[in-house]
């Protein structure tokens, strides 16, 4: 039996027994037959909520695992390379922004202050740090940084 069920059977259990509602316990139990119906379709409106997010929920989930199929699809197409001359087909309508520079953190050792450098400035080989001052010194090896894959 639902709670709206019980709560009907109370309130004709209550009109069966002819409680009359104007003296005080009448009354009384009227109100609480009231009160017990007005819960009883609260919890239901709960419940059909409760029962509509677990199904979008549901379906967002599926959706989701959708997404996680294709991302992992096409990982399994490729080499493993992020750096293939073949473009797909999906990456023609992309336009990707390749004038950016690339830049590095780099901690120095003294202050242990961050400073960001680009590429161009790592070429040189070194620079001061803003805050003590402390040269930090870069190797770069030209050959292994142009042949290098990923």
């Amino acid at each position: 039996m639902t709670l709206s069920e019980k709560s009907a059977y109370l309130r004709g259990l209550m009109e069966g027994l002819k409680i009359d509602t104007d003296k005080d316990e009448g009354k009384l139990l009227s109100a609480i037959v009231d009160m017990l119906e007005d819960v009883s379709y609260a919890i239901s409106d709960i419940e059909a909520d409760a029962q509509a997010v677990s199904d979008e929920l549901d379906q967002i989930e599926e959706e989701l695992d959708a997404i996680e199929e294709y991302l992992d699809g096409d990982e399994d197409e490729d080499d493993g390379c992020c750096c293939d001359d073949d473009e797909d087909e999906d990456d023609e309508d992309v336009d990707f922004d390749y004038d950016d520079d690339v830049l590095y953190e780099v901690k120095c050792p003294v202050c242990n202050e961050i400073i960001t450098i680009d590429e161009d400035t790592i070429a040189q080989g070194s620079v001061s740090c803003p805050k003590c001052n402390e040269t930090l010194e870069f190797e770069v090896d030209e050959e292994e940084s142009e042949d290098s894959c990923c």
